[in-house]
């Protein structure tokens, strides 16, 4: 009786440590959660234009499709994606293709930053978000603050980029989960 005891307690070990150390499932994340996810990641990293660039998800598979202005910039929105949790796998379809140059407006980091926050009180998704701008330097946007919705952190960095003489938008927003 003590072997088949000892014997159980081993199995139910050995499967309890298959489980410790085999990774959760990607598929536990939503299609629509995964496209805003790899949205947001795509417009934070520097060196990704997404003026042109569109992200689908249906099943865990991301779909990159637009253009973008050069071959490294199109490793670097796949390798994004690939790092999105819950992205099954990626189908890069996006093609290089020269872009003009992007009309550059020079404006003071406080400028900006007032501009930025003018945005935000316009737009009603992200006015009451909790999410703010941080600071602004040489350009760059960087959100702060804690948010209930990722739609609500997507259309911030969305607002954000869409402002004249922000170069680039970094976020350390926090969503927080929903009870």
């Amino acid at each position: 009786m003590f072997k088949s005891q000892l014997a159980k307690i081993t199995a139910v070990a050995a499967v309890a440590g298959f489980l410790a150390i085999t990774p959760a499932r990607a598929a536990d994340r939503p299609d629509s959660w995964v496209t805003m996810k790899t949205q947001i990641a795509l417009m934070t990293t520097d060196g990704v234009s997404t003026s042109h660039l569109n992200v689908d998800t249906v099943k865990g598979v991301v779909t990159l499709h637009g253009t973008v202005p050069t071959a490294a910039a199109k490793a670097k929105a796949e390798e994004v994606a690939r790092g999105i949790d819950g992205a099954k796998s990626v189908k890069n379809l996006l093609q290089v293709v020269a872009k003009s140059e992007r009309e550059v407006v020079e404006k003071s980091d406080d400028a900006i930053k007032d501009s930025v926050e003018a945005a935000f009180k316009a737009n009603a998704r992200v006015k009451d978000s909790g999410i703010k701008v941080a600071s602004v330097n040489k350009g760059v946007v960087l959100l702060s603050g804690k948010t209930k919705s990722l739609e609500a952190h997507l259309e911030a960095v969305k607002v954000a980029d869409a402002v004249k003489g922000v170069h680039r938008v970094a976020t350390e927003v926090e969503v927080e989960p929903t009870s």
